[in-house]
């Protein structure tokens, strides 16, 4: 629960960081900053824990999981907020949750119980209603929405790719080496970041570093250990969490007061990701009931699922 949570706030909070950061620096170059930060933060905790370099047969997901979700997905999602207003890219990049579950459904052979569907969607209709009280209500830009498409795909293969490397290597090695891959994926907007970083206030630049080292380094971790721990499908469900999270931490701390509308948005969320979560928490106390195993370890599998959410998947969570 509390690596689900961790996700969801700290995806959430980047939203704030970027309304500030995003005059200043481009899609690109604020995408390679802040994996900039999070590969030498990774790193530094790495040097602490070290583990076996992964075998070759392992490279091809990481390199899959660290292109798409840490390079294409950041830089279409940047990007694709410029064209469009935070409700629409809200709506369309979370298509995300229910991509995931259809590609692992396909890739992983999970199964898709009826919770999980019912369950993802009302949440998928909170996050319709909150994109509705939040759109500037002017006619959305075509690229803008492909981009958040293309974000929508690059995050949910990302995110298939990278559940099997969690049955083999550590959740840290796997979320370090896939935002160096990232970091490399971004390198051709080096010029670009270092010829506005230079021109950047020294706020701005600290809320890169803040990007870098939470939002990436820690939340994509907590995310990791979590998925190990879960399902897929139902770690992409969590992500719904993302957006009300987003416009909470928005009133409270930039004083964007949402209307009513957003709230309802907010409770239907979080009515769907429980809902998800309702048959494996069952399916946990009647193990317990009639096997006398400890609650704990099925709960804490489908409470760390609940970062699955945490995700990516909307434009509130930028990472």
């Amino acid at each position: 629960m509390v690596a689900a949570a961790t996700t969801v706030v700290l995806w959430a909070s980047a939203f704030v960081a970027i309304r500030h950061v995003g005059a200043e620096l481009s899609p690109g170059a604020l995408s390679l900053g802040r994996l900039l930060v999070g590969s030498v933060v990774l790193g530094v905790v790495m040097l602490t824990r070290p583990a076996p370099w992964p075998a070759r047969s392992l490279w091809p997901r990481l390199v899959v999981c660290g292109v798409l979700w840490f390079g294409v997905y950041n830089v279409a999602l940047n990007a694709a907020e410029r064209r469009v207003d935070a409700g629409t890219a809200a709506m369309v990049v979370n298509v995300g949750p229910i991509l995931i579950a259809l590609l692992a459904g396909a890739f992983l052979g999970e199964r898709f119980p009826a919770s999980l569907l019912l369950g993802s969607a009302v949440a998928f209709a909170g996050v319709a209603v909150i994109g509705v009280a939040t759109s500037a209500g002017s006619a959305a830009d075509t690229v803008g929405v492909l981009l958040c498409l293309v974000a929508a795909v690059a995050y949910a293969v990302g995110v298939v790719a990278q559940k099997p490397l969690l049955a083999r290597l550590p959740a840290l090695q796997v979320t370090w080496l896939a935002c160096v891959i990232g970091t490399v994926a971004c390198l051709p907007f080096g010029p670009e970041l270092v010829r506005e970083t230079a021109a950047a206030r020294p706020s701005t630049l600290g809320w890169v570093v803040f990007l870098g080292a939470f939002p990436t380094a820690v939340a994509f971790t907590t995310w990791a250990y979590a998925l190990s721990r879960t399902s897929a499908g139902r770690m992409g469900a969590t992500t719904y969490l993302v957006p009300p999270v987003a416009i909470l931490l928005g009133w409270l701390l930039l004083g964007e007061a949402p209307v009513p509308l957003a709230f309802a948005g907010g409770v239907l969320c979080l009515a769907g990701v429980a809902l998800t979560r309702r048959r494996a928490r069952t399916r946990a106390g009647n193990g317990a009931g009639q096997a006398g195993v400890a609650v704990v370890s099925t709960s804490t599998g489908s409470e760390a699922g609940a970062p699955d959410a945490a995700a990516a998947s909307s434009p509130y969570d930028r990472r």
